[in-house]
């Protein structure tokens, strides 16, 4: 809780600084009959320490839940250290780096950040980030229709696992410029491609590919990108940050390779904090460059031999003609950035790697148990990585909320999108043997 220390004597004189006799002043634009006197239904005010007992007893009202809830944000531990650097003063209050001479530090943490996230993805390019992965999907597939100048299309294909409300809000966001999004076909036994029945003469700007699927199944993503680039369309790489301790990084995929990759970098080291706020990562092949989006930082020698930091590309409306612009992003999510960076550089990529496997053994463990109970069986027949789509024979609501009961959130209910009565589950390093055995007999319980 942040302390303010202005005496009434500071706001005085400060007052007196701006020629106002009081606070009030301050608002007297704002009509008289848009103001109000008094707040209703807002007690009296309390004391620090009577406030602080207060949110304690809120917060303690959600309770401790035990989660095997995934579907695209991910309950990681996250070394105390990275928050409290992430939260140190010239950190939490830093902004966009216009002034490289007054910035060195803000800009060489995004450089950072750059350099690992490249390293990750296989590509040779970063932004400085977007404001989650959905968005960073849809930037994606208007930077490919920017880049891809052979195809006229506007049309982009989304390989079956691809987060469905991905395709939403990259509808919602591109749809006004003419894109259009169009669903490859399913292989009912895997959940993956069904490259049998893929289309041909479609000429389509991009295909775009997530690894690990939504349903947390792997992709062929060789096949999938060679086959994309065989009809003249650009590859956008969709993948979980995690997983690419472990998974082909998406710039290696196929013959050539990914042109664009994005996801959501909250694995990272952001907290789950209800839903926000995150960031998306994007990345591409270097002669691509000019068209991505947001804020690229170099590195470069001043006249002196020294090394220093800049911005080198920031091709957007705030920098250049608007018809120019490749974006109207405004913010870099330099807090979430900052944080990331602390923690992929604690962890190394040895770290992020055993995090993975650990969080691949747990689910395993996990998936194994719910499958020994009567009524649950894998919904796809497909390699994971640590999220697997579970049939019930039963409506799934039920069960779940008989598990949230018992302090369990058992998992994502999928029967909107598997057309079946389905569960993704999900268990990553922060669980325990005995959290995995808890969750497996009170699935028990609720499936009796």
């Amino acid at each position: 809780m942040p302390f303010i220390p202005h005496t009434e004597k500071d706001t005085r004189e400060m007052l007196d600084a701006i020629g106002a006799d009081s606070i009030e002043d301050l608002f007297d634009e704002i009509p008289a009959e848009l103001r109000i006197d008094h707040l209703q239904h807002i007690p009296d005010a309390l004391s620090e320490m009577e406030i602080v007992r207060l949110m304690r007893e809120r917060a303690s009202l959600d309770g401790t839940p035990l989660s095997f809830i995934g579907a695209g944000a991910y309950e990681h531990h996250i070394p105390a250290v990275v928050w409290d650097i992430a939260t140190r003063g010239e950190y939490y209050s830093a902004y966009t780096p216009y002034q490289a001479e007054a910035s060195q530090g803000t800009l060489q943490t995004i450089y950072e950040y750059q350099t690992m996230i490249t390293a990750l993805t296989g590509l040779d390019v970063s932004n400085a980030s977007l404001y989650d992965g959905a968005s960073g999907l849809a930037e994606a597939a208007l930077m490919a229709v920017r880049a891809n100048r052979k195809v006229k299309s506007r049309r982009i294909l989304l390989a079956p696992g691809v987060n469905p409300v991905y395709e939403k809000v990259a509808h919602a966001i591109t749809g006004g410029q003419g894109l259009g999004f169009e669903w490859l076909p399913r292989d009912a036994a895997t959940g993956n491609i069904a490259f049998d029945a893929l289309p041909e003469g479609r000429e389509p700007v991009a295909v775009a590919i997530q690894q690990p699927t939504f349903h947390g199944t792997l992709e062929d993503v060789d096949r999938l990108t060679d086959w994309a680039h065989a009809q003249g369309a650009f590859v956008i790489g969709i993948a979980n940050p995690m997983s690419l301790a472990l998974l082909k990084a998406p710039g290696h995929w196929g013959e050539e390779g990914v042109e664009i990759a994005c996801g959501e970098g909250q694995p990272l080291g952001i907290p789950l904090s209800s839903g926000g706020p995150y960031f998306g990562y994007m990345t591409c092949k270097q002669k691509h460059v000019r068209q991505m989006p947001g804020r690229i930082v170099g590195r470069t020698v001043d006249l002196d031999g020294k090394p220093g930091f800049t911005l080198t590309l920031q091709a957007r409306e705030q920098h250049i003609r608007r018809t120019k612009a490749t974006s109207n992003i405004c913010t870099n999510q330099g807090l979430m950035v900052t944080a990331a960076t602390i923690y992929m550089s604690l962890l190394g990529h040895d770290g992020i790697a055993r995090v993975a496997r650990l969080s691949h053994a747990n689910t395993t463990r996990l998936v194994d148990g719910l499958c020994a109970l009567d009524g649950v069986e894998r919904l796809y027949d497909a390699p994971y990585f640590h999220e697997v789509a579970l049939r019930l024979d039963r409506p799934v609501a039920p069960v779940l909320e008989a598990l949230d009961a018992q302090g369990i959130l058992a998992g994502y209910d999928l029967s909107e999108y598997a057309g079946t009565d389905a569960l993704l589950v999900c268990a990553t390093e922060t669980k325990t043997v005995a959290d995995i055995d808890a969750c497996i007999a009170a699935f028990g319980e609720a499936m009796r």
